[in-house]
C-alpha cells in the first residue's frame, strides 16, 4: 500500500500576528516544546505505517525555510516532493495538483493524506488509528473526511452531520458539511451526538478523488491540469520539485475543497475521532500549551507579575511586568507588540488588514528574514544609512547581485567570506572589511563548514529591498 500525506502549507496565520507573518507564517511557529507545526505534521505523517514519501504544497517563496525545517527533523530520510504555488488558489487547486503529480509517480491506487502544516493533534496513536480505518473506507472508493468529537460548541468550526452507526465498518457516511453555527446551533450540535467538527483533513485514492473531480468541478480540473503542463518539475534521488506556471495558474477557479467537491460527492464518510486536535487558531489556543500558575497565569519568556490573573504573555526578547491586570494576551516580539482582551482574540487579523491598507512591511516581514542561504537580521534603520547583521550557511552564496542606490560595508565577524566585487576575488577572515560600491557588481559566499557571520553597513539615497539587480543565483530567483 502506497500512503503519500500531502501536506498543504499555504496560510499566514493572521490571528496569530506579531508572530505569525506572510514571509514567517503560522507552520514556523515555534511551540514551547521547541518543535513548530510543519516539523510535527511532518513528524507525524512520516511516522505512518505505509510512507515512504511526503508531498509538501506551499508557496514558492517559502521552499527553502521548509527545506531546512524538515532537514532538522528528517533523521529517517524520508524522500520529499513539493509542489511550488505562485500564490494561493486555495485548497481544492493544491488537492488536484497534487492528485495529479501522484498519479504520474505512485498510480491510482495510491492512498493521499491531505493535512494542514499548521494543525496540532496530541493524541498521535489515536491519529494512526484513525488514519487506517480511512485508508480501507477510501479503498471501497469513498473520499473520507476526518471528524473530531466536539469538546465544546465551538462556533468558529464548520461541522459535519454524519448518518446511522453501523453502515460503513470503519465510518460514518456524512449526511451533509454545515457552516459555522452560532452559539445555540452549535450548542444543539453537541447535545445530539453525530455532529463533528470538520477538520479539514481528508484521505483518498488518487484515481477516487480525480474522477470525482471531473464529475463535480470538471472547471477546476482542467484549469488545474494545463497549469501543471505548462510546469517545470526538477527531480533528483529522493526529490522532486514542481514550480507551477504563474500564468496558467490564475485561470484557476479559487475554491476550496468542501465547496468544489466534498459537498457536491455522495461517496463521502467521515472517521469520527478524539486525537487531541486543535488548529491553534488564536492566541487563546497556543497559551493552552503553557502550563498556567496559581493565579491562571500562563508565561513564555521572563515575566514578572504582581496581582494579576488569567493572562498570556509571549516574551522571549525581554523583561514584560504585569501589573494589576486580568484577561489579557500580551505577545512581544523585537518589532512588535501585541495587546488583546482574551475575548477579542480573533479580531488580531483586523490590525493586519490595517497595516496592509497602510502599506506597512511588518505583516510580511520580522526584524530577522529568512533568505534560501541564511539569514538577515536589521539591528538599526536610520535616515540614509542601515545595519544588518548577516549570517551565511555553509557552503551557501549570494546572488551575483548590484544595487543602484547604495553601498555597503562588510565586516566579518566569524567565519570566512569569498567576496566578489566587481572585477576583484578576495578572502576575509574574521575582523577583516571590504567596502561594494554603488553599482559594482558583486557576491558573497561562505567556503567554510561553519556560519559565516558578518555586519553589513549600507548607506545610500535608497535602502529599500527591492533595490537589487540578481545576474546569477543557485536559487532560480533570476529572470
Amino acid at each position: 500500500m502506497d500512503l503519500i500525506p500531502v501536506i498543504l502549507s499555504g496560510g499566514v496565520g493572521s490571528r496569530l500576528w506579531p508572530v505569525s507573518r506572510e514571509a514567517h507564517p503560522k507552520p514556523f511557529m515555534t511551540l514551547p516544546d521547541g518543535q513548530n507545526l510543519i516539523q510535527k505534521t511532518f513528524l507525524r505523517a512520516s511516522a505512518l505505517e505505509g510512507v515512504s514519501e511526503v508531498l509538501t504544497v506551499t508557496n514558492r517563496e517559502l521552499l527553502f525555510k521548509t527545506e531546512d525545517e524538515y532537514r532538522a527533523v528528517n533523521g529517517a530520510g524520508h524522500a520529499q516532493s513539493y509542489i511550488l504555488e505562485p500564490f494561493g488558489r486555495n485548497t481544492a487547486a493544491a488537492v488536484a495538483l497534487a492528485a495529479l503529480q501522484l498519479q504520474e509517480a505512485h498510480g491510482d491506487q495510491a492512498h493521499m493524506l491531505v493535512l494542514a502544516a499548521d494543525h496540532l493533534i496530541q493524541d498521535e496513536t489515536a491519529f494512526a488509528d484513525a488514519v487506517a480505518k480511512a485508508v480501507k473506507l477510501s479503498e471501497d472508493g469513498w473520499l473520507v473526511t476526518f471528524g473530531i468529537q466536539p469538546q465544546y460548541p465551538e462556533t468558529g468550526f464548520g461541522y459535519i452531520e454524519a448518518g446511522k452507526a453501523g453502515e460503513l465498518a470503519n465510518g460514518l457516511k456524512v449526511a451533509r458539511f454545515v457552516e459555522k453555527p452560532d452559539l445555540a446551533t452549535a450548542q444543539a450540535y453537541v447535545a445530539a451526538g453525530n455532529y463533528f467538527w470538520n477538520s479539514g483533513m481528508f484521505c483518498f485514492q488518487v484515481g477516487t478523488v480525480l474522477e470525482e473531480f471531473k464529475r463535480h468541478s470538471p472547471d477546476v480540473l482542467q484549469a488545474v491540469t494545463e497549469a501543471k503542463q505548462c510546469s517545470r518539475l526538477a527531480q533528483a534521488k529522493a526529490y522532486s520539485c514542481l514550480s507551477v506556471d504563474p500564468d496558467s495558474f490564475a485561470q484557476v477557479p479559487d475554491i476550496s475543497i468542501d465547496y468544489a467537491l466534498m459537498e457536491r460527492s455522495e461517496k463521502v464518510a467521515t472517521v469520527p475521532c478524539d486525537i487531541g486536535w486543535s488548529d491553534i487558531g488564536s492566541w487563546n489556543a497556543v497559551s493552552e500549551l503553557t502550563e498556567a500558575d496559581q493565579d491562571g497565569n500562563r508565561f513564555e519568556g521572563e515575566v514578572l507579575s504582581y496581582n494579576s490573573r488569567n493572562n498570556y504573555v509571549n516574551s522571549e526578547d525581554r523583561l514584560t511586568a504585569l501589573v494589576g491586570v486580568e484577561d489579557l494576551l500580551v505577545i512581544d516580539t523585537a518589532d512588535a507588540v501585541m495587546i488583546a482582551h482574551k475575548d477579542h482574540a480573533q479580531d488580531v487579523k483586523h490590525i493586519v488588514g490595517q497595516l496592509k491598507s497602510s502599506g506597512h512591511t511588518l505583516h510580511q516581514l520580522h526584524r530577522t528574514v529568512h533568505r534560501p542561504w541564511g539569514t538577515y537580521t536589521t539591528l538599526e534603520n536610520g535616515d540614509r544609512f542601515k545595519i544588518k547583521r548577516i549570517v551565511v550557511k555553509p557552503k551557501a552564496s549570494l546572488s551575483l547581485q548590484m544595487h543602484h542606490h547604495r553601498s555597503e560595508h562588510w565586516i566579518v565577524v566569524s567565519g570566512t567570506a569569498v567576496v566578489v566585487n566587481d572585477d576583484k576575488e578576495m578572502m576575509l577572515h574574521t575582523n577583516e572589511s571590504t567596502f561594494i560600491r554603488a553599482g559594482h557588481t558583486h557576491r558573497l559566499q561562505n567556503p567554510g563548514v561553519i556560519d559565516l557571520i558578518l555586519i553589513e553597513v549600507q548607506s545610500g539615497d535608497y535602502l529599500g529591498e527591492d533595490d537589487i539587480v540578481r545576474f546569477e543565483d543557485n536559487y532560480g530567483r533570476c529572470s
